[in-house]
């Protein structure tokens, strides 16, 4: 078991583990446990009842979070010919083909998300090994590959985030910073537990959400109604 600072211990004893909280009192206590001197990153943590190993039982997607994550985002896009001029445009990163292909396989990942057209799937194709242990692969499931590149890129730097299962049934997803007001983080929070209750697969079975749990990078987690609809 890792041991915890004095700080962190002083702070845990304040959370009650056996109580579940609203969304909104959960934002506020996280803001009495929480004490690192930085910017911390708020995540949120559902674990689902559903079995990760079903194909009928994946439970992955995006959502449109209403206050974004406050992080910036550095966006690539493997595209050609208009494509290119397209997503210089609107604001991408990092811009490029055969080239920036060939630039990933070798260390390359100065970048948060990727994207590309349908036409430089055949190239990025070659990819999934690097790209797809970090969560980076481009998918058409999360919009990441598409046509319309400049409405992605957008929607990426504005905060969409993508959750997705992991092998335990728990979603992982970053819903903010802790220099959000509390307002923010409860849009946030709602958005994603909307979406996921959006996503609930026909084949689950039994209760959906079994617990939500709020913390940042350094406090303790804070337990929230696992709203089950």
């Amino acid at each position: 078991m890792p041991k915890h600072g004095k700080k962190y211990n002083e702070k845990a004893a304040l959370v009650d583990k056996a109580k579940l909280h609203t969304v909104e009192e959960a934002v506020a206590l996280l803001r009495k446990v929480s004490f690192a001197k930085f910017d911390e990153t708020v995540t949120l943590d559902i674990r689902l009842g559903v079995d990760p190993r079903a194909a009928d039982q994946q439970v992955r997607g995006t959502v449109a979070l209403p206050h974004g994550t406050g992080k910036t985002v550095r966006v690539a896009v493997f595209a050609k010919g208009d494509k290119v001029f397209e997503a210089e445009a609107a604001g991408a990163d990092i811009v490029g083909g055969d080239d920036l292909a060939e630039k990933v396989l070798n260390g390359f990942l100065d970048f948060d998300a990727a994207i590309a057209t349908p036409d430089m799937m055949r190239v990025v194709g070659k990819l999934g090994k690097v790209l797809g242990p970090r969560g980076m692969m481009p998918n058409p499931k999360t919009g990441t590959v598409t046509p319309n590149v400049k409405d992605a890129i957008i929607a990426l730097k504005a905060g969409q985030v993508e959750y997705r299962v992991d092998r335990f049934a728990i979603v992982h997803v970053i819903v903010g910073k802790m220099r959000f007001d509390d307002a923010q983080l409860v849009d946030n929070v709602n958005a994603l537990i909307g979406a996921l209750l959006k996503a609930k697969p026909q084949a689950a079975k039994g209760k959906y959400i079994k617990s939500v749990s709020l913390s940042s990078t350094m406090s303790p987690s804070v337990r929230i109604v696992a709203a089950d609809q």
